[in-house]
């Protein structure tokens, strides 16, 4: 045996089923998620707040792209084989209700990822979107939850390496750590549509039925406003023309021209207000 390897870690396989603090220490282990990905979230949830408001907007602009999506925002299910209301935009009532909920949810990613708590959050929503756990079901087939995951983290690694202050170091760590809860969020949603485990089904934890955005009884999404401050640099400025043109939602003027935004150089709407 070679003496500078590590020792075996023995992972018991009941557990992982059984146990989510166990599941997401085996995650955590084997994904290197340590200290310095959680001081690099904290330290850099500031720029990914700026970050929310464009990203509900093009994450809502995508899923009414497609028509099984679209449907689930108005059915409450990708199963459903019905016409898709032609009316549906990202104005009416219904969409400006789910983009409150993503921008506390991404809000709650930049959050303390030391607490179990964060954990046991991303875990219920992952249950959330198979019709457990609520008054009102909704069912979200898993190929659009990956999707969805991989979108985001598209947008947010493209907005972050392209933000003009930040230190290429201090970029490198906040990809890889906001990717790491991204992709425990995966397993957590991949938790509740695989049926491995199942054999452990009557010892897993029975869920609750609660209003969104609280666990335990507790409320734990803070509430977003629709509106940020202005600040002279806009996030998006790294992303592509069409892709500015269909997120942004105001930044000043004055930013617009320091960083190369003005309308006279790009058909778009206004910019993302950002703190």
């Amino acid at each position: 045996m070679n003496p500078l390897a590590r020792p075996r870690q023995h992972i018991d396989r009941k557990d992982l089923y059984t146990n989510l603090e166990a599941r997401i220490q085996y995650l955590h282990s084997f994904i290197d998620f340590s200290s310095n990905d959680i001081e690099a979230l904290i330290t850099g949830s500031k720029y990914i707040k700026q970050l929310i408001p464009a990203i509900v907007n093009i994450v809502y602009q995508k899923l009414l792209q497609y028509d099984i999506t679209a449907r689930a925002l108005e059915t409450r299910s990708t199963s459903y084989d019905g016409p898709v209301d032609d009316s549906l935009n990202e104005n009416s009532p219904q969409i400006l209700h789910r983009k409150m909920f993503l921008r506390a949810y991404l809000a709650k990613l930049c959050s303390d990822p030391s607490t179990l708590e964060f954990w046991e959050y991303l875990d219920k929503v992952g249950m959330m979107h198979t019709g457990r756990g609520r008054e009102h079901p909704l069912h979200v087939e898993y190929v659009h939850i990956g999707a969805c995951l991989a979108f985001i983290q598209d947008t947010l690694t493209e907005a972050l390496l392209s933000h003009p202050r930040l230190r290429m170091d201090k970029k490198i760590a906040l990809v890889k750590a906001i990717g790491k809860v991204i992709w425990v969020q995966n397993d957590l949603f991949a938790k509740w549509y695989v049926r491995d485990g199942d054999e452990y089904a009557e010892e897993m934890e029975k869920q609750q039925i609660e209003p969104e955005g609280f666990l335990h009884g507790k409320k734990i999404l803070e509430d977003i406003e629709e509106g940020l401050p202005s600040s002279p640099t806009c996030p998006f400025s790294g992303l592509s023309a069409a892709e500015k043109t269909e997120a942004c939602t105001g930044c000043g003027d004055e930013g617009e021209k320091k960083n190369g935004c003005s309308s006279s150089s790009l058909p778009i709407r206004t910019h993302v207000e950002t703190s």
